[in-house]
């Protein structure tokens, strides 16, 4: 029988609502999943969806560490213990980055060998399979050999979620030419370039090149990773909102816009962060994907799919293999 996806009903700006609506989407499709909160009757209409019990809740401005500490009987930290203990295949919540990453290494702990887990964010690539990024935001300082590490459980993700043999890693930079970048970034080149990484890295990309499709995997620090994603969230939300705005301007343009629209639409879903459901923290034994605080139940649903797909296909398996090669 298939351990079910732990859902951390409580975490998230629309929580419980709408993670319990993609939980119930995701239930339709087959998929296993349990839900993780309180089971008084408050979470409501769960359509039959079993719910491990949890009292308390970490809220967003919560201090991660003291509140994984502190509240033990949490959604999130009962979601982490079920996946340690065998009751759940995977876990995914919408709440507190921070204490979604303390809970799954607190709890989970880390694959052996691994000095610090990374986020993996995949980032949309119209009309290709999208451009995995990390470390976007789970350590601000970085060492050069974290950052290998990250390039190869990032490779290792790519190739058990979109295929590939030999996917292409880059380096974040200013530029591309080696000698580009502060101490950690040229420190990092140097054993990214070396051999017996296991890796096909390519060299260094610049911020324009994030979207572009040149490259499967982007390495960079905690720090400029959540700088770089926000700010491609922020320049997306933009560009779309001043689409619609010219589009709905006069009768010409929306004229334009009743042709253009059609056309245009698959490629605002493919750039549509709720498509993928959320990032991949990576390196904890087990498989845990964090989701966008504002995820609806679509979001849910596609977190439910991508954390069914990686415990079936065996992630942390290809990450521990990754890992081993420098070791």
């Amino acid at each position: 029988m298939t351990l079910p996806v732990a859902i951390d009903a409580m975490g998230g700006d629309k929580a419980p609502g709408e993670i319990i609506a993609g939980a119930r989407l995701a239930a339709d499709e087959g998929l296993p999943v349990v839900l993780v909160g309180p089971d008084d009757g408050s979470l409501g209409d769960t359509g039959g969806i079993a719910v491990l019990p949890a009292s308390e809740v970490i809220e967003m401005d919560d201090e991660p560490g003291r509140a994984v500490r502190t509240k033990k009987d949490s959604s999130l930290v009962r979601a982490a213990e079920a996946v340690r203990d065998g009751h759940a295949a995977a876990m995914v919540s919408a709440g507190n980055t921070g204490a979604t990453m303390a809970s799954a290494l607190l709890r989970m702990g880390r694959i052996s060998g691994v000095a610090r887990p990374a986020i993996a964010t995949p980032l949309p690539v119209p009309g290709s399979t999208p451009t995995v990024m990390l470390d976007a935001g789970a350590n601000a300082e970085c060492k050069p050999e974290w950052l290998l590490q990250f390039a190869q459980m990032g490779a290792a993700y790519f190739t058990a979620r979109y295929g590939g043999k030999e996917p292409k890693v880059a380096l974040l930079s200013i530029g591309e030419e080696p000698t580009k970048g502060n101490d950690l970034v040229k420190a990092t080149h140097e054993l990214l370039a070396a051999p017996g990484t296991g890796l096909n890295f390519v060299g260094n990309v610049e911020g324009r090149d994030l979207l572009t499709g040149d490259v499967d995997v982007v390495v960079t620090d905690g720090f400029t990773g959540n700088v770089a994603l926000k700010s491609l969230e922020g320049a997306l939300r933009v560009f779309m909102r001043i689409l619609g705005q010219v589009i709905g301007s006069t009768p010409e343009t929306k004229a334009a816009g009743d042709v253009l629209l059609p056309v245009l639409m698959p490629y605002a879903n493919s750039v549509d962060p709720e498509a993928t459901g959320g990032a991949m923290l990576l390196g904890v034994d087990g498989v845990c994907i964090i989701s966008h605080g504002s995820s609806s139940a679509r979001a849910i649903l596609n977190a439910v799919r991508a954390a069914h797909e990686m415990v079936e296909g065996g992630l942390v398996e290809h990450l521990r293999e990754a890992v081993a090669v420098a070791g």
